[in-house]
């Protein structure tokens, strides 16, 4: 169901709505953005969409979300994500380890997450209440966006060439 929703906004607004796809599930939502970017990038292969435009779209929505992710974790902080935080899978348990995780390697752990299921939709949240500098944040964010956006978005474009 939720599939047939984005496909209607992607055959309405084209790459356009791989912002707001990426941009929501970057800061919690439950919206299926690496399968969507996947789909997006054999549409592209199949001349369905253009690659560039939907790359870019998804780039930014997917920084973006996160900095807005970091936004509410660091001024709601962690009694919000305690209180709210079952709404997106994220028990008292999970928020600990996760901010363990980040405690360790703050820049991996942001700049890798996004290739782990549950760790993309908060990472933004956990490095915003764990106090993560901002600056570093955003860099390790941006690293992380662009290498999972190549390699999803881009990805499934170049086999569809090489095969």
């Amino acid at each position: 169901m939720v599939e047939e929703y984005l496909q209607h906004w992607i055959s309405q607004y084209g790459a356009f709505a791989y912002f707001f796809i990426l941009y929501f599930e970057s800061f919690g939502a439950p919206v299926p953005g690496e399968s969507g970017l996947i789909a997006g990038s054999l549409l592209a292969a199949a001349g369905k969409l253009d690659l560039l435009p939907m790359l870019l779209c998804a780039f930014t929505g997917s920084v973006l979300g996160d900095c807005t992710g970091y936004a509410i974790g660091h001024f709601g902080g962690e009694k919000l994500l305690l209180r709210y935080g079952h709404y997106v899978k994220l028990t008292p348990e999970r928020l600990e380890k996760f901010q363990n995780m980040l405690d360790k390697g703050g820049f991996f752990f942001v700049a890798t997450a996004r290739f782990i299921v549950i760790l993309r939709q908060l990472n933004g949240l956990i490095a915003g209440s764990g106090g993560m500098a901002f600056p570093k944040f955003l860099v390790a964010n941006i690293i992380g966006a662009a290498a999972w956006t190549l390699v999803w978005g881009g990805g499934p474009y170049l086999v569809k060439f090489l095969f």
